[in-house]
């Protein structure tokens, strides 16, 4: 079948349409819920969180409650996801993010959206280059007795990722399934283990004890905990690659969510049993990101810790390659409608993937794990700056990203159902969607006070404005796109957001 610029298009076999033609449209029933639930999974990379994350929090906040913050995270998300979800089952749309928001503040505040996803979602996965390469390479020097340096293994993945970015989605899906179930099976076992071997303080509940969050780290430790369930919210942007979206999107982001707050929560506590609560903090801080395996090689064995440390390799590979295929879809998605070259609008062929934004996520990210490779420039380069700069600053840069998009997000939720005078009928959702909002902007405020502790950095550094003031020239560049678009290509400002409802503006206009 094809199809001109301007005509209207329908698929025999049920995909969705463009108004530019089916080359604009990326393919439909090609997730079900188990694979776009793999795939949103994958991002929150279960094992680097329990090994990275919870001992980072544990150690430098000082915080033993991080198990209750968990949960409490996790009320908060799902209040979110409440309003999330609803709207997801009227706008379907590759954009997620900037599409809602675009739906409820107008096509200029989507534009600005749009910036900040893609630079958001591109740092959060470039950052994971830093500490997948410092592993591999680790790894390597190990087992194999050879000693590169962290940048060539990390140039490695980002082409194997690239690669498959380009393959249809639900062969990603599967490869992050794979990942994903082996790892989740392997921190239940420690989880287990742990629990039947607890610390001198038995299997003690006092992580879960309101009292264990006070202090001046609670407010930060909230920044790190929040940044472990990312992922959960892109759900959406697969919605038109599913058969039915308006079921399997919510169905899978209260699944994302609610397993993650779980799963992490009894894994954190497990922490905290497997050392005692008195002295989780005490030991994070002397093992640092070696906790996890320090307490499995006493408790499973060394063969068990030397797979776990290959699987935290897997796991960070699998949430490059998911976070990659976000990045593709929101830069298709901005290229349909006109925020990008049109060029990035365009999925390929064979497998229907978004093959330009791929590449352009790929070039992006290989540029700057060679400007980080380059700016290491000690005599056997430092191991420690993967991770101390590119993980954590792009990291955090990219959480607060989000962050804001979702709090956005839950103000766009309410203004949509206002707007179509759904206020009654949907006031219930609206009441969440707007406490999750306002916990969402303490969180971000927080974020942004507390980002030099966040980053390593010094009270007196220029990082502490410098990277988050990344988000906000991302976010001021898009606003001024959307106004200038505003202006000078109403029809353009007009569809964004719309994705595969535009050529409805065609129908309209040409009759």
């Amino acid at each position: 079948m094809t199809t001109d610029s301007s005509s209207t298009s329908t698929s025999a076999a049920g995909g969705i349409s463009t108004f530019k033609g089916q080359e604009r449209a990326l393919r439909a029933d090609r997730l079900g819920t188990g694979g776009l639930l793999l795939s949103v999974l994958a991002a929150t990379a279960p094992l680097m969180v329990v090994a990275g994350v919870m001992p980072t929090t544990f150690a430098v906040m000082g915080i033993v409650g991080q198990p209750l913050l968990f949960v409490v995270l996790g009320v908060v998300l799902i209040l979110f996801s409440v309003g999330y979800a609803e709207m997801s089952r009227h706008v379907h749309n590759a954009g997620a993010f900037y599409a809602y928001i675009s739906r409820g503040l107008g096509g200029t505040a989507g534009a600005g959206a749009a910036l900040v996803a893609l630079v958001a979602y591109n740092a959060l996965q470039i950052g994971i280059y830093g500490i997948f390469g410092f592993e591999v390479s680790g790894l390597l020097a190990t087992y194999a007795d050879v000693e590169i340096a962290w940048w060539i293994p990390a140039l490695v993945a980002a082409l194997a990722v690239g690669l498959l970015g380009w393959l249809k989605i639900d062969v990603n899906a599967r490869v992050l399934g794979v990942l994903l179930v082996i790892e989740v099976l392997l921190v239940v076992v420690f989880d287990i283990a742990a629990l039947a071997d607890p610390g001198k303080q038995g299997l003690s509940l006092h992580a879960f004890n309101p009292d264990t969050l006070t202090g001046a780290g609670v407010g930060t430790a909230l920044c790190f905990c929040i940044a472990a369930f990312l992922g959960f919210e892109q759900a959406p942007v697969y919605a038109e690659e599913t058969s039915r979206p308006h079921v399997l999107v919510p169905r899978v982001m209260f699944l994302a969510v609610g397993g993650v707050a779980v799963f992490f929560a009894l894994s954190s506590w497990a922490l905290t049993v497997a050392t005692g609560p008195a002295a989780i903090v005490g030991t994070a801080q002397k093992q640092s990101a070696g906790l996890l395996f320090f307490l499995t090689e006493s408790r499973l064995g060394g063969t068990f810790t030397d797979v776990l440390h290959v699987l935290f390799v897997t796991g960070m590979f699998a949430a490059l390659l998911s976070f990659h295929n976000v990045v593709a879809r929101y830069a298709f998605a901005m290229g349909r409608e006109g925020l990008l070259p049109a060029a990035f609008g365009r999925t390929s062929g064979t497998s229907g993937a978004p093959g330009t934004g791929s590449l352009l996520q790929t070039v992006v990210a290989v540029v700057v794990v060679v400007a980080f490779a380059i700016a290491d420039d000690k005599p056997a380069g430092d191991p420690t700056a993967p991770v101390l700069h590119l993980f954590t600053w792009l990291g955090n840069i990219g959480a607060l990203g989000v962050i804001v998009l979702m709090a956005a997000a839950s103000l766009s939720v309410v203004v949509f159902f206002v707007r179509r005078g759904a206020a009654g009928a949907q006031a219930w959702r609206l009441a969440t969607s707007a406490v999750a909002g306002l916990a969402l902007l303490v969180i971000a405020g927080y974020t942004v006070k507390d980002f030099e502790v966040l980053v390593g950095a010094g009270p007196d550094s220029s990082l502490s404005w410098v990277l988050p003031g990344i988000i906000g020239l991302a976010l001021a560049a898009g606003l001024v796109l959307g106004l200038v678009l505003r202006a000078r290509a109403p029809e353009k400002h007009a569809r964004i957001g719309l994705g595969n409802e535009a050529f409805q503006l065609d129908k309209a206009a040409s009759s």
